[in-house]
């Protein structure tokens, strides 16, 4: 089976909708129904029409993901929609039929359609190497990720598993010949350098530098710029306990704090939110913070909404928000393993 990518708007404006419809949808709504088109050039033919301003490589760009959504995407293929609306988590689902087009939707970017069972959780893109969120942030709304093994390792963390990174095997993967009607154009095209991919590039190199323990530290400086007093568990079993905090010279004054950091890169379940919940009880704390990593599990965020007064999560999302809210607060030597430069741009050009 292949592994397509396939975006739900540019500022993710279809992603809900389109998992709870069970659907998959592009846009394009200059262009009208598909289903006639034998062949790429019958597709060519509509968006010269629809476009005819349009330079012939932007042509052939719109021609060949439109037919590849078309035509090339086949029923048990993988669909990979990584979420503009929840940032770092990418939602898998399966093709379940054929393209159609619905002319009653009101929305015409949701028209084009193919039907797909969603998963009923994102998985968090840490559990993803380095190269395979690259082929991620391919630079167009529908693609094949083929790189390095992309759909196998794919298939294997829409499964639940850890991305264990590229293999030789994979490697060679790469290189067969397509199929005769495969869309070249449209298979890992190259990275857009948006500001979700910087944010990727970022969240992996804190993964990489900033390993178990090291973690704890990283959190214990950003809340310290926040104005906590923070004391670090050392290493090893630690009660569920990495961090004690509170206010004033001692770190004594309330809101005192304990925090608990999960470096790894799957979601955490529901036994460690109310683990902590007890730790919190133990100590006397007035509040608590999971840092995870990986994220946590739909009971545990529920568990975390009844506690919300007292309790919060922070996901690799929300702890890269703060590392960049407090960056040029942080410890010179924090600094140095997280070397990052602020650049202004206009946001329609991000």
């Amino acid at each position: 089976m292949a592994a397509w990518v396939v975006r739900a708007g540019g500022l993710g404006e279809n992603e809900h909708w389109n998992i709870e419809h069970g659907r998959a949808t592009i846009g394009w709504s200059e262009i009208g129904d598909l289903s006639g088109c034998q062949s790429r050039d019958d597709v060519r033919a509509l968006v010269e029409a629809a476009y005819p301003e349009a330079s012939l490589g932007r042509q052939t760009n719109h021609t060949g993901q439109l037919w590849a959504f078309r035509n090339s995407i086949k029923v048990g293929d993988l669909i990979v929609l990584p979420l503009k609306t929840k940032p770092g988590y990418i939602q898998f689902g399966r093709a379940t039929g054929s393209y159609a087009y619905d002319p009653s939707q009101p929305d015409k970017s949701r028209r084009h359609h193919l039907p797909v069972k969603w998963a009923s959780e994102p998985i968090a893109k840490t559990v993803l190497s380095e190269d395979l969120v690259y082929t991620l942030n391919g630079s167009m709304t529908v693609f094949q990720a083929t790189r390095n093994g992309a759909a196998e390792r794919l298939e294997a963390v829409a499964a639940g598993e850890t991305d264990t990174g590229a293999t030789p095997e994979a490697n060679a993967t790469t290189t067969q010949a397509p199929a005769p009607d495969s869309s070249l154009d449209v298979t890992d095209p190259e990275t857009a350098p948006t500001i979700e991919a910087i944010r990727d590039r970022v969240r992996t190199h804190v993964a990489e530098r900033f390993k178990e323990h090291q973690l704890t530290h990283l959190v214990a400086d950003i809340l310290t710029v926040l104005g906590f007093r923070c004391e670090v568990s050392p290493p090893g079993p630690d009660g569920g306990v990495d961090i004690v905090g509170g206010m004033g010279p001692l770190g004594l004054d309330a809101p005192t704090l304990i925090v608990e950091v999960k470096s790894e890169p799957s979601a955490i379940d529901v036994k460690v939110v109310r683990g902590l919940h007890s730790a919190m009880v133990q100590h006397k704390a007035d509040q608590a913070l999971l840092v995870a990593w990986g994220g946590v599990t739909k009971p545990a965020r529920k568990e975390f909404q009844r506690d919300r007064t007292m309790l919060r999560v922070w996901d690799a999302e929300q702890l890269l928000d703060q590392l960049f809210a407090t960056y040029e607060r942080l410890p010179a030597a924090t600094r140095a393993q997280i070397p990052l430069r602020q650049v202004w741009v206009l946001e329609d050009d991000a």
